[in-house]
């Protein structure tokens, strides 16, 4: 008895607040927290702060004691953190840390889980005091640990996970905007947390994204971990400043790659919505930039994998527009063509190192779906940006493609040719998928000098492709109003009226563009259309070349010339010095039949038209083979020779130099056959091989050059390239000696009779006659700039 009175008064004289700790728990703990009795607890707690740490104390000691009571405990702790905002609250949550920790090392999931919720309870709380020396990495690193769980049972490992999801979330909230608190963007951290949420979305059903916003409802009752994890990851990623984007999106990349996941590319095109989507806009073109790094250093990764960055680039391109991509334009442009020139180089060689014998295999089909994935996602780029920055882009572009001329130089031999031939086709489809759907209403802006003649030098290559993509090129540039599509088949259509084609008047600025520009796009069309290796395609972006220009850039001067530009075509299938096939011919024939049908119902001159009706309709009797509906169609309906044509079946010049004259049209310049000026640039860009090149170029600088000393050339001249070359420069010097005799004759004709006063000595004892004032004298045309 004495005993049990000692322990009485012992138990008396305890502190009161273990008394009022010890009188919340009840005597079965399935009864739960004593609510009137934690009522006391928390009333003291706030008349009397400073015991604050002592609470927490003795609540751990009761929770370690006996475990059975633990969430009699915690839920003590949670009340007293919700109540109490007080200066002392650092040390108690110390206390209430390493509870919370305990729990989470227990093996048993429902501890784990109970710790984690009331980690989340306290994550909420705003505290008035910040704390110096508070450490998260246990949690951090356990949390994660739980978003990984292998548990056996399905139900349960759900559960461990998103609580492991939701323990981050509260990690990230508590800690992302205290600047005393530990780093939660260290890489440290990152590379824990950003994988851990990015393993539970990986493990959804292939299904996009739902929504490009973070969801804004409240967590459903059923949410999976995938949705937890995709809100925890908008939620991190929405409140990274600046200078943490590069954290959060490095583990991305490499949890990407560790996981082979770029290939396919599905999960990685998700993860990059859900991260352009989530970020501030303005941040977009960091994401970018460290997108086109990755790219770089996998430089010499499966072609797959490269293309799946790429798909993935492409995509964000498309969302970043509406942010911003900053100063990064032509670096990305720049990275993928480094990547293009990379693959086909790979592609050519078979290897990774051209020096040494890869052990990877190189499948050449697949680094051709890589090269198009390069191409299309520099279309996606550059629709994009405003028009100032596509300019530049395709002028970029541009610049990069190997072109034979005095200045650029060019890989030599048959691997080089190679090289340069692939090159130039990819640079030059990237440069179609830029200037597709461009739209800019000053032609001199859209197409400034130095790109133009650098594209139309291409223009003259041998290669058929190059030559139909540089058509293509222009066309986009040209085509302002949508009308190309309806000139994609060559007809003689009756009434052009039911194409309903969008026409403006020409421009002042597009005047300018033609006077500047016109002659130098009429001769490429010349010459392109005398190469034998056109098909059917090379004809029809012709036709359409010829008829766009008619409609958009077109005044009284233009149309005149494109007539006379298509009667010189007429005259390289009649004449055919150039040896051209019978298709090729016909073809000529056709597409000028296309052309002046369109192009006399477009100038609405009655006797024009009525000539062209005439002549199409004595085709259409005597020979079909001359008209787009026999020649362009699968199976071309054609004549074994063209040698006995009748007069009737060609336009005639001086016909319709006639009937357009008398309608106000130029007729002097109408009459007068087109005759292209050859140049230096048309020449080297038709040499077949490099080597031919090599040789013009020498043959070309030494002309050109003030020394007189000899200079071995290059490589070997052929045969066929000095043939080439002689016929070019006779026809060149004939053109010049020709036009300094209509000078000398016309100066002849202008000198004036002497004078009736006769003659006065000149200096040196030179007689010389009066002259007729030269503001009384008449100048021939040719003698007048």
């Amino acid at each position: 008895m004495t005993l049990y009175g000692v322990c009485g008064c012992c138990g008396a004289l305890r502190p009161r607040y273990k008394r009022l700790v010890d009188n919340i728990f009840p005597e079965d703990p399935e009864d739960g927290l004593v609510k009137t009795n934690m009522e006391k607890l928390t009333f003291y707690a706030l008349s009397a702060p400073e015991k604050l740490d002592r609470i927490g104390a003795y609540l751990s000691e009761r929770l370690i004691r006996d475990v059975g009571t633990c969430a009699i405990a915690m839920e003590a702790l949670d009340q007293l953190l919700m109540a109490c905002h007080c200066q002392s609250i650092n040390l108690f949550v110390e206390s209430f840390l390493k509870m919370v920790a305990k729990l989470l090392e227990s093996e048993k999931p429902n501890l784990q889980i109970l710790g984690t919720n009331s980690f989340v309870k306290f994550a909420n709380i705003e505290e008035d005091t910040p704390s110096y020396h508070r450490s998260y990495d246990f949690f951090v690193s356990r949390f994660s640990e739980m978003c990984h769980s292998s548990h056996d049972e399905l139900e349960i490992r759900t559960k461990i996970r998103m609580s492991g999801i939701k323990g981050l979330q509260g990690v990230v909230r508590k800690t992302v905007n205290d600047e005393l608190q530990a780093n939660i963007w260290d890489p440290q951290h990152m590379d824990k947390i950003v994988p851990s949420l990015l393993f539970n979305l990986q493990h959804a059903e292939e299904a996009e994204s739902r929504s490009p916003s973070p969801l804004q409802a409240a967590e459903k009752e059923k949410e999976s971990p995938t949705e937890l994890a995709e809100r925890c990851l908008r939620e991190l990623l929405g409140r990274a400043a600046y200078g943490n984007i590069k954290n959060a999106i490095k583990p991305v990349l490499i949890h990407l790659d560790n996981h082979s996941l770029w290939e396919p590319k599905t999960f990685a095109i998700r993860c990059f919505k859900i991260i352009m989507y989530s970020i501030q806009p303005q941040h977009s073109h960091l994401v970018i930039q460290q997108l086109l790094g990755h790219l770089d250093a996998n430089s010499k990764s499966a072609a797959t994998v490269r293309a799946g960055i790429v798909e993935v680039l492409s995509e964000a391109a498309v969302i970043a527009a509406s942010g911003s991509v900053g100063p990064t334009v032509l670096e990305v442009f720049n990275t993928l063509l480094r990547q293009l020139r990379l693959s086909i180089d790979y592609e050519l060689t078979g290897s990774y190192d051209c020096a040494i014998v890869s052990t990877k295999i190189i499948k050449e089909h697949e680094e051709r779906m890589f090269q198009e994935a390069v191409i299309k996602t520099t279309g996606s780029f550059a629709s994009t940006l405003p028009t100032y920055q596509r300019s530049e882009v395709m002028l970029f572009i541009m610049s990069k493609v190997p072109l034979p001329s005095l200045h650029h130089a060019i890989d030599a031999g048959k691997a080089g040719e190679n090289r340069n031939r692939l090159t130039q086709i990819m640079l030059l489809k990237s440069l179609l998928q830029v200037s597709t759907g461009f739209q800019c209403s000053n032609m001199l802006t859209a197409l400034p000098s130095s790109f133009l003649d650098r594209l139309l030098s291409a223009a003259l290559m041998e290669d058929a492709d190059l030559r139909l993509f540089v058509l293509e090129i222009l066309i986009s540039f040209i085509d302002r109003h949508g009308n190309r599509p309806k000139f994609s088949t060559i007809s003689t259509i009756n009434d052009i009226s039911v194409l309903k084609l969008k026409v403006d008047k020409c421009s002042r600025q597009d005047t300018v563009f033609m006077k500047k520009h016109s002659q130098q796009l009429y001769r490429h069309i010349y010459l392109t259309s005398k190469e034998e290796s056109n098909v059917q395609p090379h004809y029809e972006a012709l036709y359409s070349m010829l008829a766009l220009i008619s409609i958009e850039l077109a005044n009284e001067e233009v149309v005149v010339d494109l007539i006379r530009l298509v009667l010189a075509v007429q005259e390289i299938a009649q004449i055919n010095e150039d040896n051209l096939p019978v298709y090729n011919r016909c073809a000529l024939y056709a597409l000028g039949a296309a052309y002046l049908n369109l192009i006399s119902q477009l100038t609405t001159v009655p006797a024009f038209c009525q000539h062209i009706h005439e002549v199409l309709e004595t085709r259409q009797k005597e020979a079909p083979y001359l008209l787009p509906e026999d020649v362009f169609v699968e199976t071309p309906r054609l004549t074994k020779s063209l040698d006995h044509l009748v007069p009737e079946v060609f336009f005639r010049q001086s016909k319709i130099s006639e009937v357009l004259g008398g309608s106000g049209y130029n007729s002097d310049r109408l009459s007068t056959p087109y005759i292209p000026q050859l140049t230096e640039e048309d020449r080297l860009s038709k040499r077949k091989s490099i080597g031919e090149t090599i040789s013009l170029q020498v043959e070309v600088e030494s002309r050109n050059s003030p020394e007189k000393e000899e200079r071995a050339p290059a490589e070997e001249i052929t045969y066929e390239t000095l043939k080439k070359a002689i016929v070019d420069s006779v026809a060149v010097e004939e053109q010049e000696r020709e036009r300094r005799r209509l000078v000398v004759e016309n100066a002849v004709e202008m000198t004036p009779p002497p004078s009736p006063s006769g003659t006065i000595t000149a200096a040196y004892g030179q007689p010389q006659n009066h002259s007729v004032p030269v503001y009384e004298m008449k100048f021939p045309d040719l003698c007048v700039y």
